[in-house]
This record gives C-alpha cells, structure tokens and sequence, in this order.
C-alpha cells in the first residue's frame, strides 16, 4: 500500500521545507518508510528531505516533464516506500504561468490523488484567517485540500483562535501548528536555502523538527488524511516508453557485447545540483555512472567517456577549485580529446575562463568556454526555459526542443558566437535569444535540462560517450580500468 500526502503553502517562504522535512522524520520514527518528493526545479529543499529520508528526495514537475511522464517517474520513485510525501511549489496554484495550472502543486495534487495539507503563516493574523481560507477552499473545487497547518502562531491561544475561526467556514481540520520561536530557521543565499552538504551534521536540527511536530501536529490525523492505494502500477523503463513509436529514436536495446561508457558526474560541495531522474535515464540508457569530487580529486576517474558538470555554488569555493590545476589539466585533455562533456550553469562558469567573485577575485577556471563569468549582486535569470540547438550537437538534434530551468546571479561576459541553444520567448519577446557554447562534443550554459522531457538526450549522451569510448580503445588513448563506483 502506498500512503500519499503533499504539503503546499498559501506562498513561498511560509515553512513548507522545514514542516516537510520534519513531517519525514516523525513518520519514520513511525517506522514508516518515506519517499520524499519537491515539486518543480528546486534543488536545494530536496537536500534536506534526503537527509530526513535517509534515501534521495526527487523533483515532480509536471511542465519540464509531460505530466503522464512525470507520473511514472513517480510510481517509479515511490516503490517500495509506504508513503509519498511531497512538498509543494510556491503558493499552491502558483506554476508556469497567470492564466494555467501547469506545473503546479495542485496539478500535481491531481495527478497523484494525494491530498493536500495547506501551510498558512498566521503570525499576524486573528479572524481574518477565515477569508483566506473560504478562498483557498473554493477557489479550485478539484483541489483535495485535507486541511490545514498553522504556522508561526503567537501562542496557544492564538492558535485556538484561530483553530476557531477557521471551524466557522469550513469543516476541514487543522491537524497541527507551530509557535513563532522554535529555533526552525536555515539559513539562505542568493540561490535559497543553504544546502545541507554546507551546514555540517544536521542529525540535531531534524530530530528537532521532529520532536516539535511530534508535540504539535495530529500526526494520527495526518495518516488518516492520506490517500492509500493499494496496488500502485509498477514504473516502466521511461526511455522505452518515450521513444518507442515516436520517430525521434528507437527505442534502446543494448548492444549485444557493447561496453556500457562510464560518464564521470561532479558531485560535493560545490557541484550538487542535479535531478535524479536525469542520472537514472543515463543508466537506463546503458551508462555507468563514476561520482568525483572536484574539489578534491587531481583527475577524472579513471575509464570515464563521457563528463557531465552540474549547478551548485563553484562560486563559493572558486578559489579552491582553481588551486586544484591538476583537475583543471584533466578536464582540459578530455575536451582536446573530444570527450562528450556536457556542463550546466555552475559547470558551464567553471569551464570558462575565469570566475570573479563579489569580492572582485578573479579564479582561473578551466577555460574551455570564451569569456569569464561575474558574480552580481542581484538575480540575474529565473525562470523555465524551452530550448534549441541552432546546428545540433550531440545531446540534441536540430529542429527539435528540450526543457529545462534557469537561475543564476551571475554574468557571462563573452564575444562567442557559437551558442549552445537558441532560448525560445516566452512572452512578447521578437526571437529566440542565444544562450551558452558548444563546439564539438562540448556542451555547455546557464541552463538544467531535465532529460525526461526528452529522454533521446540522455540516449544521445550515452550512445556520443560509447562511440567515443570505441574510438578511444582503438586508439590507446584512455585507461579503461574497472572504475570503483561505490
């Protein structure tokens, strides 16, 4: 039986990730097993469910992946966890745009049949309470809203206040609450919260928050409020399913004796930004997967055919990533071996020439993409993005598109002209403008593709680092050791 719940907020910034992350922990001291979710592209909340969970938080987003897609990935995911719990996105009809519900919370609500917990930040209201609420329980019929949580409140008798004047418009329940000082708080930056791989041990903070809830919320009637199902469908292999029929690629098979590439993923401090299922389709699409440390290891792994540099915060350690020139030498003899490399947003500015900090400190950086990127001061570029490759390169073809997310402070100063993807306008916009750089079998910009909109990327990736491993055996010109990929 699968329970399902998800946890959205009235806005953002109301305590969504602390109540979620401890809403985990307080049910696997249930000896329930969780398996945490984040609705849309965030990847630093997930960070902190994981830890809770003690098994990795996945991002549900029903617009950069169509919504029957994400669905699978979902069952997928939540096999053979007893309860999926998913934090919202934003505010919980808030998604791609005004006018639609796409990639929201309540569409995804939908989507799954879970039921919604609405998060509500009352620390300076009284009877009011009950016009937010009579709005947000009519204004989306469809919506399987369960009830609600009170967070912040001044003081018991605050809360049952509160707790009353919500009864007067409604039956759904309030199944918990939290007082304004709990020591809850974490820390953000310019990207959001702060994530756990920098906070040190954590284990204090989330028994903590478990402890609270566990004072505080009706987790009794939080069980009861979830949907069960009892024979959930079992997840299919996503690359057959999207290509099969399509004409854009046929469905994968693998080779009969041919060597499954290992692709080298950067991942610690500085580089954890990733959607799970984007590493998944590269598995299913026949590679093996080498994590490395590119702030500590002086080379790639050893047999890697393939590089694939993720976001996260290089800009944080840029001086430590720039004082490990062997590393840097490395991934400089990949790329003038036409290894694949594909690098997005904190990859893409460590591939550049240089990164300048807010300090002003300039930090050699890898230089394989023209140009140097600056940290600014304010938010650069949000948002979703459709893209294009304007030639092709070997992720994508052309005349086909691919989505993904975008979110930076920072600038990429450059007079290249060879762009890795045309960005498609959202809104009034004349064009499509050029984003990122590509020349050969180098791939790189500010943008995260999630590969499940389009899983022939993650087939193509794979089949570029096997043509490229068998052209490199032939030539003697890569070790191709056993890797340890524990």
């Amino acid at each position: 039986m699968l329970k399902k719940l998800l946890i959205a907020g009235t806005n953002s910034g109301v305590g969504k990730t602390t109540i979620t992350m401890g809403l985990i922990a307080a049910l696997r001291r249930r000896g329930l097993r969780v398996q945490p979710f984040k609705a849309g592209p965030d990847y630093i909340d997930p960070t902190y469910h994981t830890l809770a969970a003690g098994r990795p938080c996945r991002n549900i987003d029903t617009w950069m992946v169509p919504p029957q897609r994400a669905l699978a990935l979902f069952y997928k995911a939540a096999h053979p966890a007893d309860l999926a719990l998913i934090e919202g996105v934003m505010g919980v009809f808030d998604g791609f745009s005004y006018d639609s519900e796409d990639g929201s919370s309540a569409q995804i609500a939908k989507l799954v049949n879970a039921p919604v917990l609405l998060v509500l930040d009352v620390g300076k209201m009284a009877r009011s309470v009950g016009a937010l609420v009579t709005g947000y329980t009519n204004y989306d019929p469809a919506l399987p809203l369960a009830g609600f949580i009170l967070n912040r409140c001044g003081s018991e008798g605050h809360y049952q206040g509160l707790k009353q004047a919500i009864g007067q418009v409604t039956s759904l329940p309030v199944l918990g609450w939290l007082p304004k000082e709990t020591g809850l708080h974490i820390p953000e930056r310019h990207l959001g919260l702060v994530p756990t791989d920098e906070r040190g041990e954590l284990t204090d903070f989330i028994n903590h928050t478990a402890d609270l809830l566990e004072r505080y919320f009706d987790l009794d009637g939080i069980e009861a409020a979830c949907s069960i199902e009892t024979d959930p469908p079992a997840g299919q292999p996503i690359i057959n399913e999207a290509l099969n029929g399509t004409g854009t690629a046929t469905a994968f098979d693998h080779p009969a004796g041919a060597p499954r590439p290992v692709i080298a993923v950067a991942r610690d401090a500085a580089f954890s930004f990733y959607y799970e299922d984007n590493l998944d389709l590269l598995r299913e699409a026949g590679a093996d997967i080498a994590f490395f440390s590119p702030l500590a290891a002086d080379a790639l792994p050893a047999a890697a055919a393939g590089l694939y540099l993720g976001g996260g915060f290089p800009e944080m350690h840029a001086a430590q990533l720039a004082a490990n020139t062997p590393l840097l030498a490395s991934i400089r003899r990949a790329a003038a071996a036409d290894m694949p490399i594909y690098a997005e947003c904190g990859g893409f500015m460590t591939l550049t020439e240089a990164i300048i900090d807010l300090d002003g400190q300039t930090h050699r950086m890898a230089g394989l993409v023209p140009g140097l990127t600056r940290m600014e001061s304010r938010l650069r570029s949000l948002g979703y993005r459709v893209v294009e490759s304007p030639t092709g390169n070997f992720l994508l073809p052309p005349g086909r598109t691919a989505r993904g997310h975008e979110f930076h402070w920072s600038s990429w100063q450059t007079d290249s002209d060879c762009p890795a993807w045309q960005i498609q306008p959202r809104r009034g916009a004349a064009a499509p403008h050029p984003d990122g750089y590509a020349a050969g079998n180098l791939v790189a910009s500010y943008v995260h593709l999630h590969f499940a909109h389009e899983p022939a990327l993650a087939l193509n990736f794979v089949r570029a680092c096997r043509a490229w491993l068998e052209g490199a055996i032939n030539e003697n010109e890569i070790d191709v050791k056993p890797v340890d990929r524990r």
